[in-house]
């Protein structure tokens, strides 16, 4: 019979789903600006308006990104502690 996960172990393993489809969604949007930049042709002296909009939502998705990645990040190096601010072992033996 297969073993049960702990509830630490449910939390790792949700924590890096998450970060590896939000570094994804990252990289891809990353990917997609530099494209723009490069590749699309821009008018001479102007930018296009649909794509100053289109820079605009990439940015904010971008830095919100980045953030919710950081703060996931964070959290993972605390423990739970419990009232008398001591670390709560993994395993009891």
């Amino acid at each position: 019979m297969k073993k049960r996960l702990s509830p630490q172990e449910i939390d790792a393993r949700l924590k890096f789903v998450v970060g590896c489809v939000l570094a994804g969604v990252l990289t891809i949007t990353t990917i997609g600006v530099l494209y723009a930049l490069v590749f699309v042709t821009q008018p001479i002296g102007a930018q296009a308006e649909n794509d100053k909009m289109f820079f605009g939502v990439l940015s904010s998705v971008a830095t919100f990104i980045t953030g919710t990645l950081a703060g996931l990040m964070i959290s993972t190096g605390r423990n739970p502690e419990d009232k008398d601010g001591n670390g709560i072992p993994d395993s009891e033996e």
